[in-house]
């Protein structure tokens, strides 16, 4: 699973991405500072289930802070996009096939409207920030579009016509390797009224229409309304996030106030958990007079209002409710809790809501999945099969043959 960090040069792709990882991604307000694609770890979190076992856990691949578990994710941010990148403007193909991997994408946008749709720098208010989400709409669209089309796309509907191929075969073909399945083209021919259609009936606005809803399914996009430290950023979230066609679409975000308060908090001078609304100074002394300004601001103007500064409510929601994405425990001792090493709950690994405990198995270790016997929950001690599909917050012992 991988999340692609998009949006155009000084949108805030690599505050945001420092926020999410703490990693080290140039910031800077000059187109293309990212030259080559910058790969961090970013981390999701929901309640863990040691306070429903009322277990003291010892986590291994994850976090447990407060209660709340941290699960890793992989997050991608690329070069700035820019449009007529489909066209190969800017470093328009390295950005779009660089994200031909990603599962879903955030697009950050700035929302204070003070960069123009080259990323460069302009008066605050400038901008409509309505035209970056759907540009980046329409040049992914239209990079899908491409890709289908080619340079044979008359030879090759004539060949399907000849061989019977229906739309659905023939898109398979022309879409591999771009992380488009099956399912995704099949709800898109759906969408765009294509299913009783062969490809040699389609006309432009056909594969387009097609292009934009296989889009939407496959590389679906959360908007993330940047810069809401600005007045200008607010005033946009305001006015955009109440338009019908992008209503519940829309996150409100800062990126900046995250960073600064996950900079504060691993110095030891706040107390602050990733998605908290709230957060504690622990060091008074430690803050200038500008400092706890801006925190009173980050308070008053971003968490009171929006309930977060938006970052980590943005990742669970790609990973938990857009990819629909669950939580599950493996365990060596369903009495215990515990690995072979004694530790409690040490692993969560995010595995795709209903799968079969076989492949659960697998993405634990090849092994387990080649030796499985059955798994036993851990709550009820009852006995799974490989067929089981898991639950969320499931802890599970697999029983193998090694």
């Amino acid at each position: 699973m991988l999340i692609g960090i998009v949006g155009k040069p000084n949108a805030g792709k690599s505050t945001f991405l420092n926020a999410a990882t703490m990693a080290g991604a140039k910031v800077a307000d000059y187109p293309f500072t990212t030259i080559d694609p910058n790969l961090g770890k970013g981390h999701v979190q929901r309640p863990c289930v040691c306070q429903q076992l009322k277990v003291k856990d010892n986590p291994k691949n994850s976090i447990c802070e407060n209660g709340l578990r941290f699960a890793p994710v992989d997050l991608l941010d690329v070069a700035g996009l820019v449009p007529g990148a489909h066209e190969g403007k800017g470093m328009g193909n390295k950005f779009l096939n660089d994200l031909s991997r990603a599962d879903v994408l955030l697009h950050v946008v700035d929302f204070s409207g003070s960069t123009n749709d080259r990323g460069e720098v302009e008066k605050p208010g400038s901008y409509d920030p309505v035209n970056d989400i759907k540009f980046l709409e329409d040049e992914i669209a239209y990079w899908l579009k491409g890709i289908i089309e080619r340079q044979d796309w008359a030879k090759f509907a004539r060949t399907a016509q000849m061989n019977k191929t229906p739309a659905m075969a023939a898109m398979g073909e022309r879409l591999s390797g771009i992380g488009v399945t099956d399912a995704h083209t099949q709800v898109a021919l759906r969408k765009a009224n294509l299913v009783d259609k062969r490809v040699h009936e389609w006309n432009d606005d056909m594969l387009l229409s097609f292009s934009r809803e296989l889009q939407r399914v496959s590389k679906p996009i959360i908007i993330m309304a940047n810069k809401l430290d600005k007045e200008e950023g607010r005033k946009n979230f305001a006015r955009i996030s109440a338009m019908p066609e992008y209503k519940g679409h829309v996150f409100p975000c800062s990126a900046l106030a995250e960073y600064n308060l996950r900079m504060l908090a691993k110095n030891g001078i706040i107390e602050y958990t990733p998605g908290a609304k709230d957060f504690k100074i622990l060091k008074p002394e430690k803050l200038g007079d500008k400092e706890k300004a801006a925190l009173a601001r980050i308070k008053t103007e971003i968490m009171d209002v929006y309930g977060s500064t938006g970052v980590q409510a943005a990742l669970d929601k790609a990973v938990l409710e857009v990819l629909d994405y669950i939580y599950v425990y493996p365990v060596a001792d369903q009495n215990k809790f515990t690995d072979n090493d004694g530790r409690v709950l040490p692993d969560v690994f995010l595995v795709k809501r209903n799968s079969r405990l076989i492949d659960v198995a697998g993405k634990i270790h090849t092994d387990l999945a080649k030796s499985f016997i059955h798994g036993i929950n851990a709550r009820d001690k009852r006995r799974l099969g490989e067929d089981y599909e898991v639950q969320p917050d499931d802890v599970i012992k697999i029983v193998s043959a090694k």
